[in-house]
């Protein structure tokens, strides 16, 4: 009589990871597209100059716009795409002022605006505390 000798299989304790990179790999797609397009903002032609870039390793600046209207627009305390008053700008970066006092302040105004406007806002900084402000161009 012949007698089979069965072999024991060894139990294969590896993890196959191919599934996890595709899914890594369709995640990494997704956030590619997806990165550019929250990038919201008040569209404004910016005017283009030849300056230096302003050094914003300690945080982000805080960015107030005049759009071609003469409306503004401040990216802190609210929808950064509704227009606000003077008293409110004034108010928010008193505000973030207090809190931070070296807190980079700058302003981007549309191209077509009217001097008079980035004057207004300017003052408007002023009285709210900020000792300096930038203008932002292209």
């Amino acid at each position: 009589m012949i007698r089979r000798v069965k072999k024991r299989r060894k139990l294969n304790a590896e993890i196959n990871v191919v599934p996890y990179i595709d899914v890594m790999m369709v995640l990494l797609v997704i956030f590619m597209i997806t990165a550019p397009m929250l990038t919201q903002g008040v569209d404004v032609q910016l005017p283009k100059a030849g300056s230096d870039p302003v050094d914003t390793e300690d945080s982000e600046p805080l960015i107030v716009t005049v759009d071609k209207e003469g409306l503004y627009y401040i990216d802190v305390g609210g929808d950064p795409l509704k227009a606000v008053t003077g008293d409110v700008v004034e108010e928010r970066v008193s505000k973030v002022l207090s809190n931070n006092p070296k807190k980079l302040l700058l302003v981007r105004g549309d191209k077509g605006v009217d001097y008079d406007h980035v004057i207004q806002l300017m003052t408007l900084l002023q009285q709210a505390g900020a000792e300096t402000v930038g203008l932002v161009t292209e």
